[in-house]
């Protein structure tokens, strides 16, 4: 009986502690996921409770294998393996849960976003216009969007190709996005056209980022000179349309009346000569 016992508590405390070896892969794997922070502190906590609880189920086999004389001290034994298979069981739960997380967080930013320029699509935009204008109703706070346009864009398509236009809207895009402000919104309209919601802003101060934003591009280089096709470094001129809704006025009734006042002001642009904002909608 008792080499019975004995090998059932070698077996039980063998399994355990092979089964906490193999949930410090998980635990690893994960860890290497997580970017440096709390978090990420403290699984590497638990991987140092999971080799010290390794440690003690190899402690408590050296100290009791002789002391096996019945089927009562397999008790401890169980209780241990129990514990081993719970852990692990979370570990994997816990590394399964992440990569789902970030595969579910990489469909959603492919959904709201434009995979070429990098900032948000159409969809998304639609949505969080109407948002940031039902939250500008109903809290009295000023709203303004500027929509911009790259003047003679298909002269860049057409002398220097496709591929070197749409190098220049990733570049413009991140430019934009490196000028505007955190709490702004930067979304493709369509084409070349780019949209800037400026929630809390009135038209006027959207007005200034807009000039400032024109100038950076006017100055700037959207692709370096291609010595192969002899195409010079490539330079861009934007022109934009201000509108804005301010508590109190009846110029937008809705988000399609804003966006409908700024394409009015961009087209103005246009017609007035290019390189240059419009605006539509200023407070006084």
């Amino acid at each position: 009986m008792d080499n019975v016992t004995f090998y059932l508590m070698s077996g039980l405390l063998f399994s355990g502690t092979a089964i906490l070896a193999i949930a410090l892969f998980p635990v690893w794997k994960l860890t290497k996921e997580l970017p440096p922070g709390s978090a990420r502190s403290l699984w590497n906590v638990l991987t140092l409770l999971i080799l010290f609880f390794i440690a003690g189920y190899i402690t408590y086999a050296f100290v009791n294998w002789r002391n096996c004389s019945s089927l009562s001290e397999l008790l401890v034994p169980g209780v241990f393996l129990g514990g081993a298979v719970f852990v692990l069981l979370v570990c994997f739960l816990s590394f399964k849960t992440v990569i789902d997380l970030q595969r579910i967080n990489i469909l959603e930013q492919e959904n709201i976003s434009d995979s070429l320029m990098g900032i948000f699509n159409r969809r998304y935009l639609d949505r969080r216009l109407k948002e940031e204008f039902l939250r500008s109703q109903r809290y009295n706070l000023p709203l303004a969007i500027l929509l911009l346009d790259i003047d003679r864009f298909k002269t860049v398509n057409d002398t220097c190709g496709h591929q070197t236009g749409d190098l220049v809207l990733k570049n413009l895009a991140q430019l934009i996005l490196s000028t505007v402000r955190d709490i702004d919104i930067v979304a493709r309209y369509g084409g070349e056209e780019i949209l800037i919601i400026m929630p809390n802003t009135t038209a006027s101060h959207a007005a200034v980022l807009a000039e400032r934003l024109r100038h950076k591009i006017a100055i700037a280089e959207m692709a370096t000179q291609d010595e192969e096709s002899c195409h010079p470094a490539i330079k861009i001129t934007v022109s934009i349309g201000v509108a804005g809704f301010s508590h109190g006025q009846t110029t937008a009734a809705d988000q399609h009346t804003l966006i409908k006042n700024a394409d009015k002001a961009l087209y103005q642009a246009k017609n007035d000569g290019r390189d240059r904002i419009v605006i539509i909608g200023a407070d006084s």
